[in-house]
């Protein structure tokens, strides 16, 4: 037996013994498993769902949540879970992930309910994939939670930047879990003979490294155009709004809420991967940028964060980070924790944040729940019925006002448009027309104050 692997015979697992979905019948139609996901219809694989619980550490999510979390992104995947179950170990099985008790106890449940695919709720090894895979038999496919995040990302991929940082992303992944099953990547070779002893695994290995180098060569392209995007819109003073939070929070049915973006929100996960950025003007008449980003989760792929650097960088390039979070989740406070690592790994604790609370019109008790964010400075809406939103509005403004830099100036009258950009973009104190030009007393953002710098020396001593 492994170290560390704490076994119990197959029928007294430690953990949870297996659980079957409600949904599963004996007199199913293979026909009505045909769904329609983004647009296409798929055939909907029986999946299985197994999870490991370590005792000497203490999670984010319980293991109960997080394989109904695991659900969610099999649901949004495509697949039908009929059943599940988790064991407790001091830590995963070297070999297998679960103890080998409870690897014939998956095996018969998975035989009984004619389970096409098993899912991990963890990151697996690649031995530790091929073991279970042969374990479970060649009908059935092992993947892991990493492994169905990036097969989400994939079905949701709809702009080229997308699909090329999903594709990164799934070929890092896979490259170190190459099996037999690869061997038709030599058809991509361009003629190339394998060397006397040579693998096939050894040259789809190698394969993969030329499209991984071309696809990083081309998000470089795409990373270096964003920034020059970034430089052009910070040339022009305008606030930069980003809206983060947990998958599903609703940050795309709030975006839409202010701005009419015509955004596709799902109750789905990940149902935005690309950023989507919105002009809104606030009610006191100024203008900002929202930008809607993909959601975060937790146990996040590290492959995703790497291969995504060019869309979350809009994030460090805000002038304010509006966290929404689904307070009729009953895991918020954990959601909200999984997000607040993700921004500290990006390195955005320097920018102010504005905590919404979402969902309000799902609150058992609302009353309580706006005493408590009132507390804790945040700002309760519903971006599906609007709901709270001048309240919304009154916050931002708040915000953006603090980030303001307060100046004074004599503007030219052939600057007209210098003093048009300071009423639309900054907060005027005071105006009055001289012989020199306007007279401007203001709160501008950094950006239009360095504009000003050179009519700010002309203004008399008072």
């Amino acid at each position: 037996m492994p170290p560390g692997e704490e076994e119990a015979p197959a029928s007294s697992s430690p953990g949870r013994s297996i659980t079957v979905s409600s949904s599963v019948t004996d007199s199913e139609d293979s026909s009505d498993r045909f769904v329609i996901r983004n647009n296409r219809e798929i055939y909907q694989e029986k999946a299985f769902l197994v999870g490991v619980e370590m005792k000497r550490h203490r999670a984010l999510f319980s293991i109960d949540e997080s394989l109904k979390e695991l659900e969610q992104l099999a649901d949004t995947a495509g697949l039908a879970v009929v059943g599940s179950t988790y064991q407790k170990l001091g830590y995963p099985n070297p070999r297998t992930y679960m103890a080998s008790g409870k690897v014939a106890e998956v095996k018969t449940a998975v035989q009984a309910l004619d389970v096409e695919t098993v899912i991990l709720d963890d990151e697996i090894s690649p031995g530790q994939l091929r073991n279970l895979e042969k374990a479970f038999g060649d009908d059935v496919r092992v993947c892991d939670r990493t492994a169905l995040i990036l097969d989400i990302f994939s079905q949701r991929a709809a702009t080229r930047e997308a699909a090329l940082q999903v594709v990164l992303a799934q070929l890092e992944y896979q490259l170190p879990r190459l099996t037999k099953l690869w061997t038709h990547l030599e058809r991509q070779a361009g003629g190339m003979v394998k060397g006397m002893g040579e693998k096939q695994i050894e040259v789809d290995k190698r394969i993969l490294r030329t499209k991984i180098a071309e696809l990083r060569k081309n998000l470089e392209s795409v990373r270096d155009h964003r920034q020059q995007y970034r430089n052009r819109r910070a040339s022009v003073p305008i606030p930069v709004i980003s809206l983060v939070g947990y998958t599903n929070a609703g940050k795309s049915t709030l975006l839409n809420k202010l701005s009419n973006a015509g955004v596709l929100a799902e109750d789905k996960l990940f149902a935005t991967l690309d950023p989507i950025t919105r002009r809104v003007q606030l009610p006191n008449g100024k203008e900002c940028l929202f930008t809607d980003t993909v959601g975060f989760i937790q146990k996040l792929p590290t492959q995703l964060v790497a291969a995504f650097r060019a869309t979350l960088e809009e994030i460090s390039d805000s002038s304010l980070i509006l966290h929404v979070v689904d307070r009729s989740h009953p895991m918020a406070p954990e959601q909200t924790k999984a997000v607040d690592e993700v921004l500290a790994e990006l390195d955005v604790q320097h920018i102010p944040r504005l905590s919404v609370w979402n969902k309000i019109d799902k609150a058992e008790d609302p009353d309580a729940l706006r005493a408590e964010a009132k507390q804790q400075g945040a700002i309760c809406v519903s971006a599906l019925t609007g709901e709270g939103i001048q309240e919304f509005f009154d916050a931002v403004e708040t915000k953006l006002k603090d980030l303001l830099v307060r100046v004074e100036a004599i503007v030219p009258y052939s600057k007209g448009d210098l003093v048009d950009m300071i009423h639309r973009r900054g907060v005027v104190e005071h105006e009055e027309y001289t012989d020199s030009g306007t007279l401007v007393r203001a709160h501008v953002p950094l950006a239009l104050s360095k504009q000003l710098l050179e009519y700010r020396d002309q203004v008399p001593f008072m």
